[in-house]
């Protein structure tokens, strides 16, 4: 039998102490992947669902648009990746501008803030935080680019999106009234020649049919026109839009709003 060199002899020896070395780590670290919590009803992760509002009214429970009280979801999970239920949460917030129900988790607007405030939902040692912004009730919705023109191109789908109709919510009444910011407004097409014409859009051009006021209280949608549905390379006509706003389910003053787009063929 040949002798290996002294140098290779040693080579062979240090990767046989390696790979046993190696195989140990994973085993090590697959019990470590499966046995963390040490039981089932043990919690290992939690989910704190996106709240279904942007913000809470001050003076007001957070709720949606329906006019709903909302809860905070939280979802806990074991090592098994399965939802333990009932799920054991306690909730806070670090912030001024709300007071949140410990056990419930329903959170109540006290006074504005410039920044949104924190919701931290507790499961044991382990910590989840949504945010919520603070604002005004709204009283008033009102046009603010009620009518607008679309040429549209049947050759460059790039030039068929209108510019923005849009609306803007306050609060009070004017001269003193107040922007309300931060606050879901629902769009509708209630009126087009063809159905299939016209879809209201974001203004990444996904389609969307609700849109959140922006610090000065405006909300707005575009609209895309699809020229494959119209009547001819000539038609000029026009798609009518509501705009509508609920507080406490029921529909804010000036709800809907009626905005339009007129659209037409190069000249």
């Amino acid at each position: 039998m040949r002798l290996l060199p002294e140098s290779e002899r040693i080579s062979l020896s240090r990767a046989s102490v390696m790979a046993v070395v190696l195989s140990w780590v994973a085993v090590a670290g697959a019990v470590a992947c499966t046995d963390v919590s040490g039981s089932s009803t043990s919690v290992l992760s939690i989910q704190f669902d996106t709240l279904p509002s942007p913000s809470v009214v001050v003076g007001d429970t957070l709720r949606d648009t329906t006019g709903a009280v909302i809860r905070p979801v939280v979802h806990a999970y074991n090592f098994k990746g399965a939802e333990i239920l009932p799920t054991p949460v306690f909730f806070l917030s670090p912030d001024s501008g709300v007071t949140v129900d410990s056990v419930t988790g329903i959170v109540v607007g006290d006074s504005l803030r410039s920044s949104p405030a924190r919701i931290v939902a507790t499961v044991g040692r382990l910590q989840a935080i949504q945010k919520v912004n603070l604002t005004l009730s709204p009283d008033t919705i009102f046009a603010k680019n009620a009518f607008d023109s679309l040429v549209y191109s049947i050759s460059d789908t790039t030039k068929d999106v209108s510019p923005a109709l849009t609306v803007m919510l306050s609060h009070g009444v004017a001269p003193n009234d107040s922007a309300v910011p931060f606050y879901i407004v629902s769009f509708a097409i209630v009126s087009q020649p063809d159905p299939l014409l016209g879809e209201l859009v974001n203004d990444g051009g996904t389609a969307s049919h609700v849109d959140t006021t922006d610090a000065t209280g405006i909300a707005g949608r575009k609209i895309r026109l699809h020229p494959l549905h119209l009547s001819s390379v000539t038609q000029v006509d026009s798609i009518v839009v509501n705009a509508t706003a609920r507080f406490h389910g029921a529909v804010v003053k000036g709800s809907p709003v009626r905005l339009v787009l007129l659209f037409k063929p190069p000249s």
